[in-house]
């Protein structure tokens, strides 16, 4: 694959051929700053929820209090129109970032945390060709901001990636794409690791999973054995090596962090090829899950002067299937939706791969878990926000909300008391008092 070079701008200058958004003012006639404030970022901690599924990208929630008892209702704070897509929102002190689309142009919001004003927007154009299939999903952004290190980096349905500066929402660099997209278009949210922020770019049949220069843009290493799937990646220490493992558009892989050398791969599609789950690690067991595909635990070992993969579990596609919603570890137990049913949720325990419990069918057609102190969070698709006991033995229901008369794909945000919670074109705020 050719790399093109990464543009790299001052902080606040345009990116070329730029346009404001409605409502917005330009800055030297290309991308748009408004409402700029000198605030600074703050370093992600326990409270903030800085990327895809959390602090560890794992859809456990380290710094969220619930009340007990739990409350009838919740609480709206605010509910601020930021515009179309799933992108999950992202928390950073008191600043809650969105990344969302308004008409032709992709939208970087900045909004007081508390209050929903706006603190900086940043606009700009975007145009591609949706594949008919994927249309019901609508334009997008699919993929979710990474914050790290007063940067926010961003994945655009057109492949572009850009890096932008939180305080003030200036671009620091972007990555323009490679003119090749998934069927499905861009759905990775970048993941940060040290000085380098790993995505797969280009798409189907031609993409390479690349690490870029945080500061820079500038590629580090490219793997380009496969085209990019829709999940996110994850770094895990396997072997003593840390390792980026994700789905790609054929196989299911781990590549060095440091070289992007490929370690070992295992053949992995799904029906549709809409693979589009997170991985998550257990002990030393890798997980993986896909539609069709049941769950799977396996090790990965030295052999030969390499390393390959050993398989510990399987339950059979046939009894748990997941489709798009990634499933989330409680000690033991792994907690997810299969489609399987019209929607049906579940417990394995995590050593044997044995089914615990499986609930009623028809549930729901999609939804985003969360564990948070030592409850399940469920965000269903059609707006209703469920908390479940994380039981080894049942299905309970301990309440439900009403969140959203429109569809909620985005994953929530957790801190504090608080829920942020992106449906169809808003961004709310929920508080549990």
């Amino acid at each position: 694959m050719r790399f093109p070079s990464p543009g790299s701008t001052a902080p606040g200058s345009a990116l070329p051929a730029a346009r404001p958004a409605p409502g917005t003012a330009s800055a030297a006639g290309g991308l748009l700053l408004v409402l700029s404030l000198a605030v600074p970022a703050a370093a992600a901690a326990a409270q903030d929820w800085p990327q895809w599924r959390g602090t560890q990208r794992t859809g456990v929630a380290e710094g969220f209090e619930a009340p007990s008892p739990l409350p009838e209702e919740m609480r709206r704070r605010f509910s601020v129109t930021v515009g179309l897509g799933y992108a999950a929102p992202v928390l950073v002190g008191d600043r809650v970032f969105q990344y969302a689309r308004l008409d032709d142009d992709e939208v970087l919001w900045a909004l007081d945390a508390e209050t929903g004003e706006t603190e900086w927007r940043t606009a700009w154009p975007v145009a591609f060709e949706m594949w008919p299939a994927a249309r019901s999903a609508g334009p997008g952004p699919k993929s979710t901001p990474t914050f790290a290190e007063g940067r926010l980096f961003a994945h655009g349905m057109d492949g572009a990636v850009t890096a932008f500066d939180a305080e003030s929402g200036g671009v620091l660099w972007r990555f323009p794409g490679t003119g090749v997209l998934p069927r499905y278009n861009t759905a990775m949210s970048p993941l940060v690791l040290g000085d380098r922020v790993v995505l797969h770019v280009g798409g189907h049949d031609d993409g390479a999973l690349t690490a870029f220069d945080a500061a820079t843009g500038e590629p580090q290493w490219a793997w380009e054995g496969d085209g990019p799937a829709y999940g996110s990646p994850m770094a895990f220490d396997l072997g003593g090596v840390r390792q980026v493992v994700v789905f790609t558009q054929n196989h299911f892989v781990g590549v060095d962090a440091g070289t992007g050398a490929l370690l070992w791969q295992r053949p992995f599609t799904t029906p549709g090829d809409i693979t589009s789950q997170t991985p998550l690690l257990h002990g030393d067991l890798v997980v993986q899950s896909g539609r069709g595909k049941g769950v799977i635990a396996f090790r990965v070992v030295p052999a030969g002067g390499g390393w390959t993969t050993r398989e510990v579990w399987k339950v059979d596609g046939q009894e748990i299937s997941l489709e798009m919603a990634s499933p989330v570890a409680a000690g033991n137990l792994l907690f997810g939706l299969s489609h399987r049913n019209r929607g049906q949720y579940f417990a394995l325990d995590l050593d044997t791969g044995a089914i615990r419990w499986k609930s009623d069918p028809r549930q729901a057609r999609h939804a985003s878990l969360t564990l948070a102190d030592g409850l399940l969070f469920s965000l269903e698709a059609e707006g209703e926000l469920l908390v479940l006991e994380p039981s080894h033995a049942e299905f309970r229901v301990l309440r439900r909300y009403r969140v959203s008369h429109t569809r909620t794909w985005a994953a929530p945000a957790f801190s504090g008391n608080r829920l942020f919670i992106k449906d169809e074109d808003q961004l709310t705020l929920w508080t549990m008092e």
